[in-house]
């Protein structure tokens, strides 16, 4: 697949031709015509990290090609710290799941859609980069084709319907609306390519992110955590209803693990400010000896021997921190029953690690599986089981090499800001 989907482009070499063709384009144009405009949009924390990481590479190449760039977005804060101009924050209108889960964030939805359209007709950007969140996105890369068929649409980290959905007129629709797709693993860009879709694959921006992540010693030290202290990560949520059917199976395995192991002590980063006064509640609730770190995710994920988990994004972060982890995903019944049996989804997998694979990596625990008993056993196991242990640590670095080379924003930045030269070439024709 590598020279296919240009699995191979050197960063060096991108960088160099990008500031080539942006330095022939500005010579006898005027100054303002350096600044460029691109929108971007996503959701919830996984895809306002991801953003934030893109915004940080696209300035940098900017720079490095004598552009200034003016990034607006709908996401959330950290891609407002790294530059963004927000429409709209988007992070805390997510859900799990389909139907019921997603209904009370229609409107919300919807009239963040109907802002960023508004701005769209006033100030047309000159690129748009869609980062998963598919509904919300699919729908905007919709209006925006139909308005400015000219207008370049990166799709960036496109929504694993590759894995879960065969939906083929959602696929169709992607790849009718995204001029060029980059994706984060090699079946995403396998898959893609085959419907149609001019893609690239530039890895997975996780890569980037751990290499500024503590080390186990300094995470501790960071926490306060001494070298012998048994400790464990619980990550119970990122969206609303995460709360509502994972906090308490999750917490009730801690007691029971606290109560068969009493030295432990429960570290729990927020994902929202909003999340805190629940889980403090449940850890009073529950009697458990924990901390919660705003914040603090990546320090408390390697300090710990176990993460315990929602499956998302951040299961992937934790194997990439070489730290074992038990995976839960609950829905609704009745939409866990209505994916099974009306829509006929069946998933190999739920969480990153599995799927990049293709094998059980790590534990995971689905609805009716997901039950205290049976997380305490799997926390046990990995915690206890020297064996277990190292079988999944071995596990990690065989998946890591489908993950990409360092460089992975940087690569798509480079290619966003390609399409954006190519667009004034054509203007220029």
């Amino acid at each position: 697949m590598g020279d296919q989907l240009n699995l191979k482009l050197s960063t060096g070499e991108l960088s160099q031709n990008l500031s080539g063709d942006v330095e022939s384009l500005n010579k006898n144009r005027p100054y303002n015509s350096k600044l460029k405009t691109i929108f971007i949009s996503t959701g919830e924390v996984s895809g306002d990290l991801q953003g934030s990481l893109l915004i940080e590479a696209l300035k940098r190449q900017a720079v490095a090609a004598g552009w200034e760039l003016k990034i607006v977005a709908l996401g959330g804060d950290r891609m407002a710290s790294a530059g963004a101009t927000l429409l709209g924050n988007t992070i805390s209108i997510g859900s799990v799941g389909t139907l019921l889960e997603a209904l009370p964030f229609v409107l919300p939805t919807l009239k963040l859609q109907r802002r960023a359209k508004q701005y769209l007709q006033q100030h047309p950007p000159d690129l748009v980069v869609l980062i998963d969140y598919a509904g919300p996105n699919l729908s905007l890369g919709s209006y925006i084709r139909r308005q400015e068929p000219q207008l370049p649409i990166v799709y960036y980290i496109a929504p694993q319907m590759w894995v879960w959905w065969s939906n083929q007129r959602d696929t169709a629709r992607l790849v009718s609306i995204a001029d060029k797709l980059l994706a984060i693993f090699p079946e995403e860009a396998r898959y893609f390519q085959n419907q149609g879709a001019q893609v690239s694959w530039v890895g997975h921006p996780l890569v980037d992110r751990v290499q500024t992540a503590p080390s186990r010693q300094a995470a501790r030290a960071a926490l306060g955590i001494a070298p012998e202290q048994l400790s464990i990560a619980l990550i119970p949520a990122s969206r609303r209803q995460e709360l509502k059917y994972l906090l308490p199976v999750i917490f009730e395995a801690a007691q029971a693990i606290q109560a068969k192991l009493p030295q432990v002590h429960f570290w729990i980063p927020l994902a929202l400010e909003i999340y805190r006064a629940p889980i403090e509640q449940a850890i009073e609730r529950y009697r458990l000896r924990a901390t919660v770190l705003p914040g603090q995710t990546q320090e408390a994920i390697a300090a710990a021997d176990l993460a315990i988990t929602k499956s998302g994004t951040v299961n992937l972060e934790i194997a990439l921190l070489n730290v074992p982890q038990v995976v839960l995903y609950r829905v609704s019944p009745i939409t866990a029953w209505i994916a099974r049996y009306l829509l006929k989804i069946s998933l190999p997998f739920i969480s990153p690690p599995n799927l990049v694979a293709m094998k059980p990596i790590v534990p995971e625990l689905l609805q009716d599986q997901a039950t205290p008993q049976n997380i305490v056993q799997a926390a046990l196991e990995l915690l206890l089981n020297p064996n277990r242990r190292e079988q999944t640590l071995a596990d990690y670095q065989e998946m890591r090499q489908a993950l990409g080379e360092v460089g992975v924003c940087d690569r798509a930045a480079q290619e966003i800001l390609q399409l954006l030269v190519k667009r004034m070439k054509d203007e220029e024709e």
